[in-house]
């Protein structure tokens, strides 16, 4: 893989923890709007912000996978799932734990290993 589609697939990677942080954030708004859960949804534009990331972010990865395997691209999801916890904590003050640490620092190393394979 070259350094362009690890770019390509870097991008895909922090897009997805974008996106479940503009989620998160219209969840919030969310509790905020009255009326049923229909009505909350048209109104919450938050949402709708962040089903216009998911789309856009979709087409990418569409274009990505017209150019790097699968395989190879997927594993860049793991960027992205080690992101959002730290991500949670920084924004919503949500809480982390050194379980959780250990555990994403070893999705990393293994993203580390797999790469390195890909790219010899």
């Amino acid at each position: 893989m070259g350094w362009k589609d690890a770019l390509l697939c870097s991008l895909v990677a922090l897009a997805l923890p974008i996106g479940q942080v503009m989620f998160k954030g219209a969840a919030i708004y969310s509790a905020r709007l009255e009326g049923s859960v229909l009505w909350r949804l048209v109104q919450n534009w938050p949402l709708m912000g962040a089903f216009a990331w998911y789309g856009a972010t979709a087409l990418l990865w569409f274009y990505v996978l017209t150019r790097v395997p699968l395989s190879a691209a997927y594993i860049f999801s793991l960027i992205g799932s080690a992101l959002v916890p730290v991500a949670a904590w920084v924004i919503f003050k949500e809480p982390l734990s050194w379980p959780m640490a250990i555990g994403y620092a070893l999705m990393l190393t293994g993203f580390l290993v797999i790469v390195t394979q890909v790219r010899a």
